[in-house]
């Protein structure tokens, strides 16, 4: 079973080119099941049902998102109307929404996929790793391929939850600090790890955002409005092969497009 997951889109500059370069990664990989992390598609933060219906028809199976996506009100409209479109499990339950699905690929088996969002650094919600297990347990009952999207501020919160899960998910894959990582393997008892997978998005920036603005607020110590950068955009993904009968990872790939250098 192959698997494709694009990291963060952000913005307009984003959302077009992973639009376009989509139906090229679909076939060059022979993509089953394409996730897509979307928290800051819209005008960099949250996604509006417009981007949303992009994303799906463009064959992406499921949005996944992270804490971000409530920055949008209209978001929290749009995961209510369509299970597809993840927020992390382990914010409060009152707040709606679904943390993980099982999609039914038909022939091919069924996946499923698991948002969550680490603690260090970010908001104080439920324990992710606790969060996790239930969920797993749950899944996998209909499937033992399961991708995790890990959406978290620090490294090594990332690599716990890459350990903590190996041999239990197919694919670890960490979102949230926009800049891909060079760890990307396949950890020994067979989970797919890559630390953060990176941003679509403009990386003439502070992560996808304008440079002066951002460099505005750590000089003067002072809110000043972000605003979407617009150059040098690239895509960032994963692609990870899994054996549906273990669940374990055969392949792991990290992506950028174009290359740096």
């Amino acid at each position: 079973m192959n698997i494709f997951f694009i990291g963060d889109i952000v913005g307009k500059p984003g959302l077009e080119l992973a639009l376009s370069l989509i139906p090229n990664y679909v076939r060059k990989f022979e993509v089953d099941l394409l996730i897509v992390n979307g928290e800051n598609t819209t005008d960099g933060k949250g996604i509006s049902a417009d981007d949303a219906k992009k994303v799906f028809d463009a064959g992406a199976h499921v949005i996944t998102t992270g804490n971000h996506v409530w920055d949008r009100w209209d978001s929290r409209k749009v995961m209510k109307a369509d299970r597809r479109i993840l927020r992390p499990l382990n914010y409060p339950r009152e707040n709606g929404g679904n943390g993980f699905i099982v999609v039914d690929l038909g022939e091919k088996g069924k996946v499923g996929v698991v948002n969550a969002q680490g603690r260090v650094y970010m908001q104080a919600i439920d324990d992710p790793f606790k969060g996790v297990d239930r969920v797993i347990a749950k899944i996998r009952e209909e499937t033992k391929v399961v991708v995790v999207d890990f959406h978290a501020d620090a490294t090594a919160e990332k690599m716990c939850m890459g350990w903590y899960l190996d041999g239990k998910v197919t694919a670890v894959l960490g979102t949230h600090t926009h800049t891909p990582t060079a760890d990307a393997r396949i950890l020994p008892r067979g989970t797919a790890f890559q630390s953060d997978v990176g941003m679509t998005g403009p990386y003439d920036s502070v992560l996808g955002m304008q440079k002066e603005q951002a460099l505005r607020r750590i000089l003067l110590a002072t809110p000043h409005k972000y605003e979407v950068a617009t150059h040098d955009v690239r895509l960032c993904a994963a692609f990870v092969k899994a054996d549906p009968s273990t669940g374990r990872a055969l392949k792991m790939e990290s992506i950028i497009f174009p290359a740096f250098g």
